[in-house]
């Protein structure tokens, strides 16, 4: 039986205690549930058409010339809350249980006959502009110039939480056992350089939520549904200025 999500005030090791309260009451109004680590309350802040979106701009390509360039593309009205992407992070990345790489957050939305319950998978953005590679004091935490992936050293990590505070998406927490702070590498150590084409939560999932794969490649399922005309493409807190690699869409 799946254990209830814990309640805001239950969760640790997030950062939500300093999202200043406006932010939270706006959370709220949204519908949102404050039972996820991503307890911003921009997260739904601007809904772009594709023709926005950054990722499909020819300055985007020069900007940032990673290959491949990992990205994830997650549909929002897929996803049954079934947290087999969870067990699949925590069971590959070795997880423990206070910690987190990705969580799925869980809001009411009105549709035509009433209120709709709508699952919202989250996890690090591995963002272009990363400002918790620019707050970092020893560089523990770095943007890898191949791939784009926003890594951890833990050898280099002093604890500072700093990275963390830094994260418009509150995507890290500290791991008590390697005394440094962790989070989502897109299963580079565990699965991608291993052979591995998809992360631990995208082969796991089995309704298509979380689509994984190459945004340098024109033939590349992520790269098409990025740039594709019929639904509207966007982004977690536009307004950060980031520039993630996590989009999402519905349909």
């Amino acid at each position: 039986m799946k254990r209830n999500k814990p309640s805001f005030k239950e969760m640790k090791n997030e950062g939500v205690e300093n999202v200043p309260a406006e932010e939270r009451r706006d959370f709220l109004k949204m519908g949102l549930t404050l039972t996820g680590v991503f307890a911003g309350g921009t997260l739904f802040s601007a809904v772009s058409s594709v023709r926005k979106v950054y990722a499909s701009s020819g300055e985007f390509v020069k900007k940032y010339p990673y290959k491949p360039h990992y990205s994830m593309m997650i549909h929002l009205d897929r996803c049954i809350d079934c947290e087999r992407c969870l067990s699949a992070c925590k069971s590959t990345n070795h997880v423990p249980d206070y910690g987190f790489r990705t969580a799925v957050l869980e809001r009411e939305r009105p549709d035509a006959v009433g209120q709709k319950r709508e699952f919202m998978p989250v996890l690090c953005n591995h963002c272009n502009v990363s400002q918790c590679t620019r707050v970092c004091p020893t560089r523990a935490t770095y943007k890898d110039k191949t791939n784009g992936i926003v890594m951890m050293d833990s050898r280099k990590c002093i604890g500072c939480l700093t990275c963390q505070e830094g994260c418009p998406y509150n995507a890290r927490y500290f791991n008590e056992e390697k005394h440094a702070v962790d989070k989502c590498n897109f299963c580079f150590d565990t699965r991608l350089s291993k052979g591995e084409e998809l992360t631990a939560c995208a082969s796991a999932c089995p309704a298509g939520v979380r689509i994984f794969g190459d945004l340098s490649d024109p033939d590349n399922r992520v790269y098409r549904e990025v740039h594709q005309i019929e639904r509207a493409v966007w982004v977690l807190r536009p307004e950060a200025g980031t520039r993630p690699n996590v989009f999402y869409t519905r349909g």
